[in-house]
């Protein structure tokens, strides 16, 4: 069992929880629970900043673009966007498909907690800033362009599901080898590894808080691996992080959603 906490429906205080990743079970009050059979809030009180273009798969793919207008060459720093707090949604809630669009694309992320106020820190010293790991959907209507920030694309409402917890730091053996599977409908629609990270786990804190302040309870996603899958209405989205757990969110038509 590992150490971890989260926030159940109807508290807005943090639980201390004994959880199992393998099989999405935690440990409460004397007996075990199927993820499944509790209603989780968000774990998230901070801001969400997604990277782009942090999988080398990711970057290979658009790398002979990046020569040309508008980019002129390969980015030099860290490309950051925010999820913002309406997109925030929980594990086993649903993601609205809006009116119009036929599919979305799954954005399968290790999320990355910060534990205390991070500014100029060293990569030797970054994990001293991390409090835990989380999964999140950085979920987007499909769209191309890296130049231009895609507001309407990824910044819709209940966008990002994020949880089911989050795992405490020193329960992960090393966040730069951990397995990244997505499932739909119970079928592996894509796998990646951190290992693919163009910058690491402490890499990225250092060379982000090297222009900018992250805050306690703010979560960076390490970036969204290449081929990211595809889904439609009634899907069943399972994402999986080797050690950090499972986040499982199905894709409903936002008419059929109560506002």
């Amino acid at each position: 069992m590992s150490r971890a906490k989260a926030i159940l429906c109807g508290s807005n205080d943090w639980m201390e929880l004994l959880v199992n990743p393998v099989d999405s079970t935690v440990e409460m009050n004397g007996k075990t629970n199927n993820v499944s059979e509790l209603l989780w809030n968000p774990p998230v009180s901070g801001t969400i900043y997604g990277t782009l273009l942090n999988y080398r798969g990711q970057l290979e793919k658009i790398k002979a673009e990046l020569n040309h207008p508008p980019y002129n060459e390969p980015p030099k720093a860290p490309i950051l966007y925010l999820k913002p707090f309406n997109t925030v949604t929980a594990c086993n809630w649903p993601i609205p498909l809006p009116t119009g669009v036929s599919e979305l694309e799954v954005g399968a992320a290790l999320g990355v907690v910060i534990g205390k106020k991070a500014i100029r820190v060293y990569p030797e010293e970054a994990m001293n800033y991390i409090e835990g790991y989380t999964i999140v959907n950085d979920v987007s209507i499909p769209h191309e362009s890296f130049f231009r920030p895609a507001i309407k694309q990824k910044s819709r409402d209940s966008f990002c599901p994020v949880g089911p917890w989050i795992i405490c730091r020193d329960e992960v053996s090393d966040p730069d080898q951990l397995d990244i599977c997505v499932y739909v409908n119970g079928e592996l629609k894509q796998e990646n590894n951190t290992r693919n990270l163009l910058r690491s786990i402490p890499q990225l804190v250092a060379d982000i808080t090297d222009f900018m302040t992250l805050s306690k309870g703010d979560i960076l996603l390490a970036g969204v691996p290449e081929k990211a899958p595809l889904v439609k209405e009634g899907d069943h989205i399972r994402i999986e992080i080797s050690e950090v757990g499972a986040l499982e969110n199905t894709v409903v038509p936002e008419g059929e959603l109560s506002i």
